[in-house]
């Protein structure tokens, strides 16, 4: 079988034959993620990014461009005015052709395809097997900054794409699927790290977003469907997803919607903002 939305995905092979098309938008959206008490600091990857990236891709500052930095959580959807302007800034408009990768996690690059989908934009891909597999082809890579120049970007939002606290504390009662993409561990509020508290939302499942790639690519399509619908990621009416601060549930969210569910809602502020709340229930233990 093959996925329902391969435009959502492009190959090193694809990205190369159209890396000399003056429209197309080409990203690296690195960060890198530091350990602390109750979470992590983000840290924007531009050093690694000015070190090596693909021949004229430009950078996204996901961590500060792209989130609201007074939120007090990390990596926090900003307004939508404000993602827009970010956009633009960036060089994207609405009929550009976008590609983004990461020189870290590809979980950066869903973020991004997440936020831009939110936003309105509808050409947007992923480059399967991230920046790794531009290397290992052989193709050249370049140093220092590269930027597109700046336009204007108009928002046509998508705001199902996201969701609040009040809307999974819904999901607790519903009939809709509600996803952990964090490892079993984390799932069960076992091991030495941990979100201020113990465990997963009350009624979630686990599906962790590690287990749907290999070597930063997305499992084939029947392998992919197989984990997803497992949990029943795929038949739900709505499936939302959450993680530790809404990045790598956007993994689970865009294989979701490679295969063709539609309706997946991200928590964006994830575990990082349910266990700040002490009145907001945990449970742990293995999932079901």
């Amino acid at each position: 079988m093959s996925y329902a939305h391969p435009e959502f995905l492009i190959s090193v092979d694809e990205l190369d034959e159209q890396l000399a098309d003056p429209s197309l938008r080409v990203f690296d959206t690195s960060v890198l993620l530091h350990p602390t008490d109750g979470g992590y600091r983000s840290e924007p990857g531009r050093e690694r990014y000015l070190k090596e990236h693909i021949p004229g891709a430009g950078f996204i500052n996901l961590t500060q461009d792209w989130s609201n930095t007074q939120s007090g959580f990390n990596n926090t959807l900003p307004s939508v005015e404000a993602l827009a302007q970010a956009i633009g800034a960036d060089g994207i408009g609405n009929d550009n052709l976008v590609v983004l990768y990461s020189s870290s996690h590809l979980m950066w690059a869903t973020r991004a395809w997440w936020l831009l989908r939110y936003a309105g934009h509808t050409n947007v891909r992923v480059l399967n097997g991230n920046l790794g597999a531009w290397i290992a082809s052989g193709r050249a890579t370049q140093a220092g900054q590269a930027r597109y120049p700046a336009t204007s970007f108009t928002p046509n939002p998508l705001s199902e794409l996201f969701v609040d606290t009040q809307e999974m504390a819904k999901g607790m009662a519903d009939s809709v699927c509600t996803i952990n993409a964090l490892s079993p561990a984390l799932y069960e509020g076992t091991g030495d790290f941990f979100y201020g508290r113990r465990g997963h939302i009350p009624g979630s499942k686990s599906v962790y977003f590690a287990d749907i790639l290999r070597d930063e690519f997305f499992l084939p399509a029947d392998e992919l469907r197989e984990i997803l619908e497992s949990q029943q990621m795929l038949s739900a009416t709505r499936t939302l997803i959450y993680c530790g601060g809404g990045i790598a549930a956007t993994l689970d969210g865009f294989a979701c919607m490679l295969l063709g569910q539609s309706n997946v809602g991200v928590y964006d502020g994830s575990m990082s903002e349910w266990a700040s709340d002490p009145s907001l229930p945990l449970n742990t233990g293995k999932a079901p």
